[in-house]
């Protein structure tokens, strides 16, 4: 299981993190206020994106198990980019030391090839100097979809009440220090019995909370040429997510139907350490100057508001495939397919 979701964690962190080293670290280059600035508004779809894939998935049912019943659930979810968050407008940073000569920028969900040249002007030592970037295009993730893993143990305590786990052990991960853990909770309570004689029909309703945690680290491979040196370099991604939902579901022999309303609310940090030596122009001498760069120490991201979802699953012996989709900030899917013993 620890193999399955570490596929699935790496194919948004491998990412990210090559985004992070494929010519994005020149923004290092410009005046610490604004390479933040530009860092965060880059970057925002796709972690934003990951809060929201991280709430999702975490039922295909109403319906709780029998005390000690339980099920395994593999399975994957996904948030999509809206289109309107594919690029950002230089313009609205307020940008005091980066110009460029479009209005316009690529981010992380955007297009590939869309990169955007841009100028950093800013003095060393009392001189002014330039230097000369390109801003990369998007990480051209399938369909635009920032994944997530589903792999949870869900337990029936008494009370009508489940509980579920996801977890990964702190795990290394590439060179240089990287590592993942995740933690996930969740708690389900059934109360189909507050309602009276529906507890006799096939319907069914709980209350469900969940939070997750996620830690990610990895470092950035060492750079001795070009415009930016890099040594001993690592970025860091922390993650909370948090959702409450009240959930239905009509659970029939075969089919089972279900959805649910809800709020979700999550927040990330995201560091980067190391040394990191910039390459600038003397605009009067034209020679080669260098300095030391100051790296982003917390960049804060958000996301929150209601969500709503609709899925469906198909009951086979003892196990279950389900799929469904949620309305949210980033609209979601997910599905997957769960061993049961009720």
């Amino acid at each position: 299981m620890t193999k399955y979701i570490l596929v699935f964690l790496g194919v948004f962190f491998l990412t990210l993190n090559t985004k992070a080293q494929d010519g994005f670290e020149s923004i290092l280059l410009a005046d610490a206020a604004d390479s933040q600035k530009l860092i965060k508004a880059y970057f925002a779809p796709g972690i934003e994106g990951f809060i929201n894939s991280m709430n999702t998935g975490w039922y295909h049912s109403a319906k709780v198990h029998k005390k000690f019943g339980f099920d395994i659930t593999l399975g994957a979810s996904g948030s999509f980019i809206p289109s309107e968050k594919e690029i950002f407008n230089i313009s609205t940073l307020g940008f005091t030391s980066i110009s460029s000569t479009s209005s316009t920028a690529s981010t992380f969900g955007g297009d590939k090839n869309n990169t955007t040249p841009m100028t950093v002007t800013t003095t060393v030592n009392g001189q002014v100097v330039t230097a000369n970037f390109d801003a990369p295009g998007g990480a051209d993730l399938p369909a635009n979809l920032v994944p997530a893993p589903i792999a949870q143990l869900t337990l029936g305590l008494p009370w009508n009440m489940d509980a579920m786990i996801r977890m990964v052990p702190k795990i290394k991960i590439g060179d240089n220090d990287g590592s993942v853990k995740m933690l996930g909770l969740g708690l389900k309570k059934e109360i189909t019995s507050w309602f009276g004689p529906m507890e006799k029909t096939p319907l069914h309703v709980s209350l469900l909370t969940a939070y997750t945690t996620m830690s990610v680290r990895y470092g950035i491979q060492d750079q001795n040429s070009g415009v930016i040196k890099v040594r001993n370099a690592l970025t860091e991604f922390n993650l909370k997510a948090f959702t409450f939902q009240t959930i239905a579901s009509l659970n029939f022999p075969v089919l089972n139907l279900y959805g649910g309303i809800g709020y979700n609310s999550g927040s990330s940090n995201y560091k980067m350490k190391g040394t990191f030596v910039g390459e600038y122009t003397d605009t009067t001498s034209g020679q080669k100057v260098t300095k030391e760069l100051a790296v982003p120490s917390n960049l804060e991201f958000e996301s929150k508001g209601f969500r709503s979802t609709l899925g469906a699953g198909l009951s086979l012996g003892f196990f279950e495939i389900f799929a469904d989709y949620t309305l949210q900030e980033y609209n979601a899917v997910s599905a997957g397919i769960a061993f049961s013993s009720r």
